[in-house]
């Protein structure tokens, strides 16, 4: 037997490091080569890493939160033949979180009396995370043997590790009667409430931790400026109920925002500091002509912003297509680097939640962001009578040091036009 080093690869995109955001392993686990090991993430994206051999783990190095460099040992498997690893080898710097332990040589004990039976060690696990209803269960493939073997349904074991993971620790508390269960005792009736006093410590990491150095680095540098407006939406809306009547077989069902997306084209066109990214550091604003929009996705994993690229050579049924496939992927986990980098401008969508208005926060290095709120019908006074419209709140914010007020404006009431007349859009 021999042991294999498995060092953190080489990601590409000039990515040197990456943090580590969830082990789906752990030592004594048996593995097949490509089985997925780690999640890693980078500046560019989240990746999962493949086991490069058959093995047993021994030995794991780093925990969730902790930043990796590309070519740093971060796993060993015991494995058949002579593996990789030399004797000579350097000792990685960073810290060894678990390990297979090591026999140690222990005197042999003075003859003693038979010591007292002692109560057998009980299994404690951290706080146990609720999941949602129909949610898999994570767990390691050892535990899940062990569940299997005690006849244990793990939709039925609350985890403590990250992201409500079953630890042995969770399965022990299980298996000896310790998970939670309703009391029985309280009469039918009663309303008698307790006092809580628990807390429960989260450990900022992967893209909660990303989010929140970009959030810091947007707002912290860049001098915020917001503009609001009010659209009439009605004529817009008439439209796309007809698009949607008469749509082709397989064309998707559209939305507000491939309307919006392909005004923002003719907007960006004639407002061209809007559509630009800022490099602060060289004192150079890059203008665009293509128009790559960034499309905020919240998923169950946090933010995301996928890009749409080259809207301008878009019809309306192709970028509700692109825009339904690259929010999906990214939703499923699967959209890669090239679909989460390299828009000039990104809208953001309050979606049915709506809201009256909001101040988004700029995606560095671009210099402006779109916020669309959803259409509400309301009593408006046109021409003395009161009618019932469609009507929809945009909101927006501009770099201020390269985007004056002015023509943050005037880039919003375009958008109000292109969308009041939507035939203008297509002209």
């Amino acid at each position: 037997m021999g042991t294999f080093a498995f060092k953190l690869p080489d990601i590409g995109e000039g990515v040197v490091e990456g943090e580590v955001v969830e082990w789906m392993v752990a030592v004594g686990d048996t593995v097949k080569e490509d089985d997925p090991i780690l999640s890693v993430m980078t500046d560019k994206a989240t990746v999962e890493i493949p086991a490069p051999c058959d093995g047993t783990v021994t030995k794991i190095i780093g925990e969730a939160g902790d930043i990796l460099p590309v070519g740093v040992v971060c796993i060993e498997f015991e494995v058949d033949g002579d593996g990789n690893a030399s004797a000579s080898e350097p000792e990685p710097e960073a810290p060894a979180v678990e390990e297979a332990p090591e026999p140690a040589a222990e005197p042999e004990p003075e003859p003693a009396p038979a010591p007292e039976p002692t109560p057998a060690p009980v299994a404690v696990a951290g706080p146990a995370v609720e999941r949602a209803p129909g949610t898999k269960p994570l767990a390691a493939p050892a535990v899940r043997q062990r569940a299997r073997d005690a006849g244990v349904d793990l939709y039925h074991v609350a985890g403590s590790g990250p992201a409500g993971r079953i630890t042995h620790a969770d399965l022990d508390v299980h298996l000896s009667g310790g998970a939670s269960r309703a009391s029985s005792s309280m009469p039918m009736g009663s309303s008698a409430k307790v006092a809580k006093t628990g807390t429960e410590e989260i450990k900022v990491i992967g893209l909660r931790r990303k989010i929140a150095d970009s959030m810091m680095a947007s707002y912290s540098t860049i001098p915020h400026f917001s503009y609001f407006e009010e659209v009439d939406v009605t004529e817009l809306e008439s439209l796309r109920q007809h698009l949607n009547a008469t749509r082709p077989e397989g064309a998707p069902k559209l939305t507000y925002l491939p309307f919006i997306m392909l005004a923002l084209v003719k907007g960006l066109g004639q407002r061209p500091e809007c559509n630009a990214l800022f490099d602060d550091e060289a004192g150079v604003v890059t203008r665009h002509e293509a128009v790559h929009l960034g499309i905020a996705t919240q998923t169950d994993r946090g933010l995301y912003v996928p890009v749409v690229k080259h809207v301008e050579a878009m019809d309306v049924w192709t970028a509700a297509a692109e825009m339904g496939r690259v929010t999906q992927a990214t939703r499923d986990g699967k959209a890669g680097v090239d679909e989460l980098t390299g828009s000039t401008f990104t809208i953001t969508s309050l979606g049915r939640m709506g809201g009256l208005g909001a101040t988004p926060i700029i995606n560095k290095p671009e210099v402006g962001i779109l916020g669309v709120h959803n259409a509400k019908d309301r009593a408006v006074v046109i021409d003395g009578r009161v009618e019932v419209r469609r009507i929809m709140n945009l909101s927006s914010s501009w770099d201020h040091r390269v985007v004056d007020g002015h023509d943050g404006a005037s880039l919003v009431q375009l958008l109000k036009s292109m969308l009041e007349h939507p035939a203008t859009i297509f002209m």
